[in-house]
């Protein structure tokens, strides 16, 4: 069975976009020679994506302009818009908690939720995340689109990786 990666990062108070969704704020203290490849690492063992329309629409719009970064797996955009798809990208309105069952039944590489907030939290709910890859960003923002949200209710893990660099802590977690 696949197993369901969060992979993501957060200011220190938890913010994972400012108010306005901008994330230029995503950096180390320092210079990027200074930084450690860890998605190199973490995406050897992926094949599927999962994101909300927010995080397609930042990609495709500002980050990665005119060319899909994900070309080597298949990419699920939960999203209501009507989208014709292509060979990496598919897009659905299929509940995400249904449809993370039903990929984590395929046989294949593991699958990577890359964002949204809202449905990091639909899956966080259902206790569908086995990994959380979070890499703490030194800002503070005060406000924004925070990643965990309001809970209601205690979720236990387990500390399996700490890592340092560039004034940035990479944190792994898993489900207990």
């Amino acid at each position: 069975m696949k197993k369901i990666h969060l992979f993501i990062a957060m200011s220190l108070d938890g913010y994972i976009a400012d108010d306005k969704g901008g994330v230029d704020w995503l950096q180390g203290q320092g210079n990027d020679h200074e930084n450690i490849d860890t998605y190199s690492e973490f995406i050897k063992n992926i094949d599927t994506i999962l994101m909300g329309w927010n995080t397609y629409y930042q990609i495709v719009t500002e980050l990665s302009i005119g060319e899909w970064i994900y070309n080597d797996m298949i990419t699920y955009v939960i999203t209501h818009r009507k989208k014709n798809p292509s060979k990496q990208i598919r897009f659905t309105n299929m509940n995400p908690v249904d449809l993370i069952k039903s990929l984590r039944e395929e046989n294949g590489k593991d699958i990577w939720i890359c964002g949204g907030a809202h449905l990091v939290q639909q899956l966080i709910n259902d206790d569908l995340i086995d990994y959380y890859y979070i890499t703490i960003i030194p800002t503070l923002l005060g406000s924004g689109v925070r990643l965990f949200g309001d809970r209601g209710q205690e979720m236990k893990l387990r500390l399996i990786n700490v890592r340092s660099y560039n004034g940035m802590t990479d944190l792994v977690y898993k489900r207990r």
